[in-house]
Formats: structure tokens, sequence, C-alpha cells
């Protein structure tokens, strides 16, 4: 049963009440100033009512009304009614007013003519009462005067005039609540049209943003959807020439120093397009305070948005966050010519444009920083094979090269001085032992087995072997703490290897160092592995301001290798006095009772 049915329901009963008390009320008043008993027919009929009433009640708060239980109340009404003015005795008196109560129920629930029908019938069946109970007869009116039926005549006439007034006030009752009902049905219909649309909208966006992975076309399509959003749902109504709001917007993102800058926009000039915000003052930076929406009514006086001539003739602007959990990416933001345009539903739905624009940033975020990963994996590794290259060029091969000349000669030594030849031969063979030496460290650079099967100091340890048969005027002195090792995840130890054959070759190749430390120890919830050496240095700082024209990734590498196990790189050096190089890398606890904070 629909809300304006139910008040409908609800008045009927509270007339209902109405009626049943005021009855009780004449006839109370009538017995006590005329010392008559209280009628029985009325009592009966009183408590008839109540009980009638009561399961009405019972029966509109089940939502159980239906259209035989409203005619049957009718019938009860009219029964009542007659009842309780025959029962009273008092034809003539007050009680005549509760005749109109089922007339008011007739029209209401039928119609104006069924009202005005069902008051004729009352009105004849009250002059019948009235007829009987005088014990009027033609004859004794005839000798009496017909005046003395006057007042019966009288009171039936206004009855009927009063029942045609209250039919026509009830059936307008009727309109008033049937327009009601009418114009909250098409508010829903409307407003069940406008939720499909904005979950079309969404739908729409959501796929459109799926399908690319480019942040300049995510961003591109939230303007779009905003622009669409507005023509599609929240464009005034009027003629078909009506001029459509042209909105204005642009997507403001974070910058590398914090300020905003205009990555998309629409409907901005050149000019504007170049323009940078701080954020720190305006809505701007109550939006990136509050992160929350914040929309005003008077941008040209804003003292960001104010510098943008767009704006300044707009007569509303929203600022929507772009933010997904503790990360903040920038800010939507949209103006409109026309006020009131922001209206909470369309608020609604640009927040929800908003989430969807982020959560493809992110994604967005996530590709480009993994193609960003792939380029520079490949660049590692095609700097590896170049590294390779150069390490056969300038060492094996040079040395090969060197002991075919040699064989060559010896090859004519033999002939002419044997003794002589055997010593060249030794010294080949010294020659040829070094290139061993030096092929096999290359291998083990590329691929240490020894760290798969037995772990980072053992792989340390068998570096350490080799890099004093290669470079035996550099002391290699090992420190490492097995614990530390325990802590460390396949993935870890073999980034701090890396780190360490990495840092050890910059060494060996820049440093001319005497004495070169490699340190694995463990301090709280870390583990640090510490490269030292005693060569010349260099400074850090002009390194790095010139590291983009260098043509070697070194120091990138060092970086990056402890950035994919969750640890970090420092670089501590001073010309003069050798570099400190310091990797740390966070302990993954499996079980955090056996944790100790040594």
């Amino acid at each position: 049963m629909r809300d304006s049915e139910t008040q409908i329901e609800w008045l009927f009963i509270n007339l209902r009440w109405l009626f049943l008390i005021s009855v009780a009320g004449v006839v109370i008043l009538d017995v006590v100033l005329h010392g008559t008993q209280f009628p029985p027919v009325v009592a009966l009929s009183l408590i008839a009512g109540t009980v009638a009433n009561l399961m009405v009640m019972i029966v509109v708060l089940q939502h159980a009304m239906n259209r035989a239980v409203q005619t049957l109340m009718l019938i009860i009404d009219i029964s009542l009614t007659l009842g309780v003015i025959a029962g009273s005795g008092n034809t003539q008196g007050q009680i005549l007013f509760v005749s109109l109560i089922p007339i008011i129920t007739a029209a209401v629930r039928f119609s104006w003519w069924f009202g005005a029908a069902l008051t004729m019938i009352i009105v004849l069946a009250y002059w019948d009462i009235a007829w009987h109970e005088a014990a009027w007869t033609m004859e004794k009116v005839a000798a009496s005067g017909y005046l003395v039926i006057f007042p019966a005549l009288a009171n039936g006439i206004i009855l009927f005039v009063a029942g045609l007034a209250v039919s026509q006030i009830g059936s307008r009752i009727k309109q008033t609540l049937l327009y009601e009902r009418q114009q909250q049905e098409l508010e829903a219909a409307a407003a069940l049209d406008l939720a499909h649309r904005r979950a079309r909208i969404i739908f729409e966006m959501a796929s459109m943003l799926s399908a690319t992975l480019n942040y300049e076309r995510v961003l591109d399509t939230a303007l779009d959807v905003s622009n669409t959003s507005l023509k599609e749902l929240f464009q005034p109504t009027g003629t078909e020439n009506e001029k459509a709001i042209e909105q204005v917007g642009m997507i403001l993102l974070f910058d590398i120093d914090q300020t905003l800058y205009i990555s998309k926009s629409r409907g901005l000039s050149l000019r504007d397009e170049h323009q940078r915000f701080p954020g720190q003052a305006g809505v701007l930076a109550e939006a990136i305070e509050k992160v929350e929406p914040i929309i005003t009514e008077e941008p040209n006086t804003d003292p960001e948005l104010g510098s943008v001539s767009a704006f300044r003739d707009c007569r509303q602007v929203i600022v929507i966050p772009l933010r997904a959990g503790f990360e903040s990416y920038g800010l939507l933001v949209l103006g409109s010519p026309e006020p009131d345009t922001y209206t909470p539903d369309f608020r609604d739905l640009l927040i929800a444009i908003g989430n969807q624009a982020v959560m493809a940033l992110q994604n967005a975020s996530l590709y480009q920083n993994l193609m960003e990963e792939k380029e520079r994996l490949v660049a590692v590794e095609e700097d590896a094979r170049k590294k390779l290259a150069r390490d056969l060029h300038d060492g094996p091969t040079q040395t090969i090269a060197a002991i075919a000349m040699r064989l060559n000669y010896i090859r004519l030594l033999v002939k002419r001085d044997p003794e002589q030849s055997i010593d060249e031969l030794k010294q080949l063979e010294a020659l040829a032992r070094k290139t061993t030496k030096e092929i096999r460290q290359m291998l083990f650079t590329l691929r240490p087995l020894i760290l798969e099967t037995q772990g980072l100091i053992a792989a340390l340890t068998q570096l350490k072997k080799k890099l004093e048969e290669t470079t035996p005027e550099t002391q290699f002195h090992l420190e490492a703490d097995e614990e530390a090792e325990g802590l460390l995840s396949t993935e870890a130890q073999g980034a701090i290897f890396y780190i360490t054959e990495e840092a050890i070759t910059n060494a060996r190749k820049h440093a001319e160092a005497k004495n070169l430390w490699i340190r694995l120890y463990r301090k709280g919830m870390n583990v640090i592995a510490e490269i030292e050496d005693d060569g010349k240095g260099f400074d850090v700082a002009s390194v790095k301001a010139s590291y983009s024209e260098r043509s070697s990734l070194g120091m990138l590498n060092l970086q990056e290798r402890a950035t994919l196990v969750k640890g970090k790189t420092v670089i501590r050096s001073t010309p003069g006095k050798g570099t400190k190089i310091t990797v740390t890398i966070p302990v993954e606890i499996k079980n955090p009772e056996d944790a100790t904070y040594p």
C-alpha cells in the first residue's frame, strides 16, 4: 500500500474516532440535561464502531488493507450512522451531523457522484426514520398541517446540501492525494532514471579507463566524462535551442617540488595552461587539507584560482581531491558559469569519477614503472654484456693473442736454442694459468653457483680468494656474521653479493686502494653490509649532479638492487680518504616471539 493510500486510511480512522467520541458526548449531554437513560441501541452502535475501528487500525498497520475491507467499512459506517440516528430518538437534534462521516468516506474512496447518491440515500433514510418515529400518517399530517413536517424536511434538505458540499470536499481531497501520488511516482521514476544514467556513465568510464594504461588518456577521459555528465544529467530543461552549459575544467598533479601543475584542461587558454599553483591558500589548499570536495561561489576572488582567467567568469567552482589511501595525486577542478550547478547528486557523481580516475592512475603508474623497470633491466643486461665484452677484449683476448705469438716464437726457438725454449714455455704456462683464472673470475661474476648452494658467506669467501689471485696489490678483509646471513632471504643475499661485486669492481678500477673491507652483520631489525676501501675517494655530490651525462650505470645499480629487496644503499666518500658503501636491508621475522634486538 502506497504512502498516500495509507494517509487516507489514517484520515478515515481518525474521522471515525471523532464520530464515535462526538456521538458519545452529545448523547451523554442529552441524558444529563433531560434525565433520561443512555439509549441501548446507541451504546451497542458505539461499541461495534470502536471494535471495527480497532480492527481497521491493525489491518492498516499490517499493510493488508484491500478493496473488500474498504467496502465493508463503508457499510459499517452507514449502518452506525443510521443506527445512532434511529436509536437516539432525537432526529431533530445535533446528532444528524454524524451522517456526514460515511459521505466523506464514499466521496474520497469512490467518486463525487457516489457520495452524492449516498447522501440522497441517507436523507431518504433519515426522513423515513423521522416519519416512523413521530408516527405520522397522511391523515394526521393533513389534519395538523403540513408545517408539522417542516423541521424534518428542512433538516433533510440541509443534510443533503451539506452532504453534496462534503462530497465535493472529499472529491477534492482525493484528487489532491492522487496528484501527490502521481508526482511522487514521477519523482521516483525520474530519480530511478537518473540513478540508471549515473550508473551507466560510471560503468562506461570504468570500461574506458580499464582499457588504457596511459595516464594522459586517463586524465582526458576523466574530464570528458565530467562534461558529459553535466550535459546528460544536469542540463537545465527547456527548449531545444537553449544554450548548453560550457564547463571549464583542469586536472592538477603534484610535481617533485610539491607544487601543482596543469596536466590536462578544458576551456583554458594557452597562457593559463602554463601556470603553477603552490596549493597553500584558497580552495585548493582547503581541499588538500580536508581531503574532501570544496565548492566556492567566488572563484574570481580566490588567491590562486583567481589567476586563471577562465575561472574568473565562473559562478561556481568545485575542487575534488584525487587521493588513494595516504597518497595524493592532485586535484580535479571544475567550473560552471551557472550558479547551483554542483548539486549534491552531481557532486557525488564527480567524486565517483575522481575515484575511478585515481584507480586508473594507480594502474597506469604501476604499468609505467613496470615498463621503466623493464627498460632498466634491459639496459643493465646490455651494460653487463658490454662490460663482459670489454673485459674479454682487454684481458683474456689480449693474453690469448700473446700466447699464440709466443707459441710461434717458441716453435722457431726450439730448433736454435732448446734450453731457452723451455724457459719460454714455463713463462707461457704461467700466462695461460693467469688467463684461466681471469676467465673463471668472469664466469663466477656472471653466475656464482656457490651462492645458490652454500649461501652468501661462502660466496663472499670465494670472491675474496679470486680477488686476491687477480689483484695481489690489494689486501681483502672479510668480516661476516652467520646469524646475519640466516636472516636474509635468497633474493636479499643475491642483492648483497652483486652490490659487493659491483662496488669492488669500481674500487679496483678507480680507487687504487691498498685495503678493502667487506663486513656483514646485524644491527637491530636490519642486516648491514659494508664495502669500504682506503683509496682515492671522490666527491659524491658532484658525481650525482653530472650522472645523467655519464655512460656508466654503476651507482644506479647499487641503489636499485637494494631497493628491489626493500633496502637502501648509502654511499659516503671524501677525496683522498676512501669510500664506504653501506647497504641496509630490513629483517623479515617469521615468528615475532623469536625476535631479538641486539
